[in-house]
């Protein structure tokens, strides 16, 4: 198991949680969902990895890089570091490890 994958799996578990966190506090039925399809795609991508397919690693950089386009942007609307700027952080790290692997599968 590589860094890359590593990184899919917390980030895919970071942004489950940060939905259902959402939810319970905001009641926001839209955090929880888009949560938890991120998440889901992020392992998703983690598993396509571990089983050889190059295109694993090209769907966790997608989902990881609109996240924190995502969390960025909400950041720069609401000026609060919980959640969107944590995200935001958290992400641009697993982004960089995630093309990293890619620059250096190449």
């Amino acid at each position: 198991m590589n860094l890359s994958i590593i990184a899919a799996i917390a980030y895919g578990v970071l942004t489950v949680i940060g939905g259902i966190i959402g939810y319970f506090q905001a009641q926001s039925q839209v955090s929880l969902l888009s949560g938890i399809i991120s998440g889901l795609l992020l392992f998703a991508a983690a598993y396509l990895q571990l089983q050889g397919n190059s295109w694993g690693l090209i769907l966790a950089i997608a989902v990881t890089a609109a996240l924190v386009i995502f969390f960025a942007l909400r950041l720069a609307r609401t000026r609060k570091f919980m959640p969107a700027g944590l995200m935001t952080i958290l992400g641009m790290l697993s982004l960089a490890v995630l093309v990293n692997q890619l620059v250096v599968a190449q």
